[in-house]
């Protein structure tokens, strides 16, 4: 059955072909000759209809025009596939959502909550900062702890030094630099042995002058493996120090606690008053940030509706009265006093040490906002993403359950590489399941790991490669002025009257180095929007291949398909040839195993001896004598047919099959 069927399939595609085949015969030169005097192309006709020499030069300009037509051709598919885009600005005036509002206080903790989780940390930083400043009076390694004549080891717990030290680098001899260790200790407590795999530890007196400080970083595992963070200055590289130290004490707090050792919002926002109607810290979404611990989020928009701005102007945003209470600040972990504040779309996470701003003490902050709507297309103009899908990084800010975003991705992707290099989670980071954060107890080497990783182009370029920009992203630019506040002239009655607002049992005095005065408005309802579009569209692909193909050419979309219909004539007639080729390569194997001329049927048919037709002399039974094989008579075989007679006459045959044509 399936036989058949592919036998009636094969038929059926013969006769197809052979109905298509439109040239006058089935040769090559026959089926070109046909459509060179048959096509609407200008060129060809002339080179089989001209003489000689004018064919010559015909056929010379239509190769030439036709190359041209290829090569522009070429261009242009090239062009089209680039899949380039165009950007277009357009103005708009609508009513707008008001943009969400992060606020945060620039020190993540109360130092008077956090303090007995800082002390070992704090007297080790005051020893250190004594003896880097006493290095360039005297002997590095004889200076001693603040207020103390013992030696280091009687009065400091050395532990968190052991694990992160701080050291001077002398480059006085630039081919062998000097490491200066200010405390000279091991993990031990005794006194520090060199290694001497790396640069040797010994005093540097007041005559050195090259001296920077940096930190030590090194590994544990196996052989020990040390690099050195430099830095220029001594400021910097201990508040670097200290937050990676700070870092690991604090990874080890449960979450709930390190929210309790933060600002709170009823202590933070003292007044909120948006457009006319009168608002709250309980208008605010609290979220933990760990760079700058309890946030507030006004206009988030995840469990209320978004709110609008009826006008523009300062009258109609956000005013807010914040209290940072500097005091309270920790001394080497913040050094910058201010608010930091973001402006983002709702239902995003605010990233606010890559996007963020500070609003400085004792002043008011004024800031008009304008809107820019980008719009980006997908694939395969651009490696953008609708909703971060078709990522291949874990968002790991989903917890949050907020919107996707390239900062969130880097940051995930990080976090992956940390746990899957150091074996732990970053503190600043989220964690994936079942990973715990980095600390120097439970993991000695992750400041090193950390570091090295930190510093890597080739994790940096992976993650980069990996993460893509959002294709509908909000953009708010801002336009900031401040000036001092309260005045002079009415500081007094200013301060008296938040300080019984925000502490009615005790007497609090705020004061200019603790207040902040915030207005978030829209300076204008004009919002842009920028939107790509391709450059190339198929349309454009298509006018433009035609407009080539008539100017040089002379031809249409109908030559086209007649080129197209010459094609499928030249494929046919070496199908036919190729399977007359077969045929006759099939013949010569079948005459190569008769190389005399092939036997008739008769002879090809054995030749049947009928044993029943026997001699009544040739065999007497009972006899002893029986005559030989040579004495008797040949026995008759029994002939084949004649078939012969059985051929119709081609003659008759031939009169019979033209009367028939004839009928």
């Amino acid at each position: 059955m399936f036989t058949g069927s592919m036998m009636n399939l094969k038929k059926y595609f013969i006769r197809v072909l052979h109905r298509l085949q439109k040239g006058p015969g089935y040769t090559y030169k026959e089926l070109l000759v046909w459509y060179c005097d048959n096509t609407n192309t200008h060129g060809p006709k002339r080179i089989i209809r001209e003489g000689p020499k004018k064919k010559f030069i015909w056929f010379f300009l239509t190769l030439l025009f036709a190359s041209l037509v290829f090569w522009q051709w070429g261009i242009l598919i090239t062009t089209y596939l680039s899949y380039s885009v165009s950007s277009s600005l357009s103005i708009g005036f609508k009513t707008m959502k008001f943009p969400a509002v992060t606020v945060c206080n620039a020190s993540p903790f109360k130092y008077s909550k956090v303090r007995h989780l800082l002390r070992e940390l704090d007297e080790l930083t005051e020893a250190a900062l004594e003896r880097i400043l006493q290095s360039k009076n005297r002997d590095a390694t004889s200076a001693l702890p603040l207020n103390s004549s013992e030696t280091p080891s009687q009065t400091l717990n050395l532990r968190l030094w052991n694990q992160i030290p701080l050291v001077l680098i002398d480059e006085s001899d630039p081919e062998r630099p000097v490491i200066i260790d200010l405390f000279e200790t091991d993990e031990s407590g005794s006194g520090a042995q060199p290694n001497n795999s790396s640069p040797a530890l010994v005093n540097v007196t007041s005559e050195a002058k090259k001296q920077k400080v940096a930190m030590k970083l090194c590994s544990r595992k196996a052989l020990p493996n040390c690099i050195y963070r430099n830095f220029t200055s001594a400021a910097q590289a201990v508040t670097e120090w200290y937050i990676l130290q700070s870092t690991s004490i604090f990874a080890k707090i449960p979450r709930n606690e390190t929210v309790e050792m933060g600002y709170q919002p009823e202590d933070m926002i003292l007044a909120c008053l948006y457009g006319a109607e009168p608002c709250s810290y309980r208008n605010f979404t609290p979220i933990y940030h760990p760079d700058h611990g309890n946030c507030y989020i006004f206009n988030w928009g995840k469990d209320e509706e978004a709110l609008f701005s009826s006008n523009p102007g300062a009258e109609f945003g956000l005013k807010l009265i914040l209290d940072i209470s500097q005091q309270d600040y920790i001394p080497y972990l913040t050094s910058t006093a201010g608010a930091r504040l973001m402006l983002h779309e709702q239902r995003s996470f605010p990233f606010l040490k890559d996007l963020g701003i500070y609003a400085m003490s004792g002043t008011e902050t004024s800031i008009g906002v304008l809107v820019d709507e980008l719009e980006r297309m997908g694939f395969p103009y651009s490696d953008c993403t609708m909703n971060g899908s078709d990522v291949p990084v874990k968002n790991l800010y989903n917890e949050y359950n907020t919107t996707y975003s390239i900062q969130a991705c880097l940051r995930s992707c990080f976090q992956a590489q940390m746990f899957e290099t150091c074996g732990c989670g970053h503190y600043l980071f989220p964690l994936p399941e079942g990973v715990s954060y980095c600390n120097s107890e439970d993991d000695p080497d992750w400041a090193y790991c950390y570091s090295s990783l930190r510093s890597s182009i080739g994790h940096r370029q992976f993650c980069i490669d990996s993460c893509k920009e959002t294709c509908n992203d909000i953009q708010y630019k801002m336009t900031i002025s401040m000036a001092d506040w309260p005045s002079e002239a009415s500081e007094d009655w200013i301060f008296h009257i938040l300080s019984y607002e925000r502490d009615q049992s005790r007497n609090a005095t705020l004061d200019r180095n603790g207040i902040i005065k915030l207005n978030i408005y829209f300076q204008e309802y004009n919002y842009r929007t920028i939107s790509e579009s391709a450059a190339t569209t198929i349309v454009w692909l298509l006018s433009s291949l035609g407009g080539q193909f008539g100017f040089w050419m002379g031809g249409s979309v109908l030559c086209l398909i007649e080129f197209g219909e010459i094609i499928i004539d030249f494929l046919w007639i070496t199908v036919i040839k190729i399977s007359n080729w077969g045929k006759g390569l099939k013949q010569k194997r079948a005459r190569a195993q008769y190389p005399d001329a092939p036997p008739t049927v008769s002879e090809l048919v054995e030749a049947h001896i009928n044993l029943g037709f026997q001699h009544e002399d040739a065999h007497i039974p009972g006899s002893c004598d029986a005559l030989p094989p040579e004495a008797l008579p040949q026995e008759p075989g029994t002939p084949p047919p004649n078939y012969d007679s059985l051929r119709v006459d081609p003659l008759a045959g031939a009169d019979s099959d033209s009367e028939a044509e004839a009928s």
